[in-house]
């Protein structure tokens, strides 16, 4: 069973700290870390975030694909 070292509930957010909260908190994780995302709709547009803010740096994996929850993994390399 995959342990994560912070699990973020995105819609337990203000619009305005959503990215701001996820990419500190990927910040923080040491190499070989996993932090899971919850939300109520899609991340891909953060997963685009990512690949142009943190190129090379993390691998993205769907844990959940919807319809009401989705879930994501994202490690660091």
């Amino acid at each position: 069973m995959q342990t994560y070292a912070k699990v973020i509930n995105v819609p337990d957010y203000p619009p305005r700290e959503k990215h701001l909260t996820i990419f500190n908190t990927f910040d923080e994780l040491v190499s070989g870390e996993t932090m899971q995302i919850v939300n109520d709709h899609d991340l891909r547009p953060l997963l685009y975030q990512f690949m142009m803010e943190r190129t090379e740096q993390f691998t993205w994996e769907y844990l959940e694909e919807g319809p009401e929850v989705w879930k994501v993994a994202i490690s660091k390399k």
